[in-house]
């Protein structure tokens, strides 16, 4: 669908949309979705944190409330970042299908292309194990950012597990940031320092919150 322009003739452009369980939001996270955002010229960022990541079934995850909080609390100095509540609003796992549904039909409403749904490389090899992988690159076109150790897929790999929608995917150069939350949540655990590696006011919800303790973390 076409996008209906504005004003003078300024066009609507298409939001991006940045998933994860954010467990914690960490400083990758932010550059992977400023630099997309400029890179795609999309006008604003939506994070949208897991309420509960299927995914992740059989692990611990910080209650939805902490994370919404870091999340908000990274993004605070950014205007083109804004946070999706959708998954954390509605009961039962948290698939992306569902959460694109609503954001392609509000994005379709007010004359936008779908959304720029912001995927790793990693996530992409796992792509046809989501629920509904076809309705998904329906819903949306995927920006596919590095995720090191992670090799980038190719043609070839799309034309054999998405033959015909090579089109959706857009593959950009980086950033190539090696952050990892689960090593984060390491690090804290063993009294280690994150600096630089979480925006300040993240660290400090962290310690006032005493999350990721060690008799939980250390070996999650």
């Amino acid at each position: 669908m076409g996008r209906r322009t504005v004003g003078l003739g300024t066009p609507l452009r298409a939001w991006g949309v940045l998933g994860g369980t954010f467990d914690p939001v960490h400083c990758a996270h932010l550059a992977i979705a400023e630099q997309t955002r400029e890179a795609l010229d999309l006008e604003k960022i939506l994070f949208v944190p897991a309420g509960l990541p299927p995914h992740k079934s059989d692990q611990i995850v910080t209650q939805p409330s902490h994370r919404v909080a870091m999340v908000e609390l990274a993004i605070a100095g950014n205007p083109r970042f804004r946070l999706g509540r959708l998954e954390v609003d509605r009961p039962g796992p948290s698939y992306a299908v569902d959460t694109l549904e609503v954001l392609a039909a509000e994005s379709w409403s007010e004359g936008r292309a779908e959304p720029v749904m912001i995927v790793s490389a990693e996530a992409l090899r796992g792509l046809n194990a989501w629920r509904d992988p076809e309705r998904v690159l329906d819903l949306c076109r995927m920006a596919v950012v590095p995720r090191r150790g992670y090799p980038t897929p190719g043609a070839p790999w799309l034309a054999e597990h998405f033959p015909g929608r090579e089109a959706r995917f857009t593959f950009l150069d980086g950033p190539d940031l090696g952050h990892s939350a689960s090593d984060i949540r390491r690090r804290v655990s063993e009294g280690r320092s994150i600096r630089y590696l979480v925006p300040e006011p993240v660290e400090a919800y962290i310690a006032e919150h005493a999350l990721y303790p060690p008799y939980l973390w250390s070996k999650n």
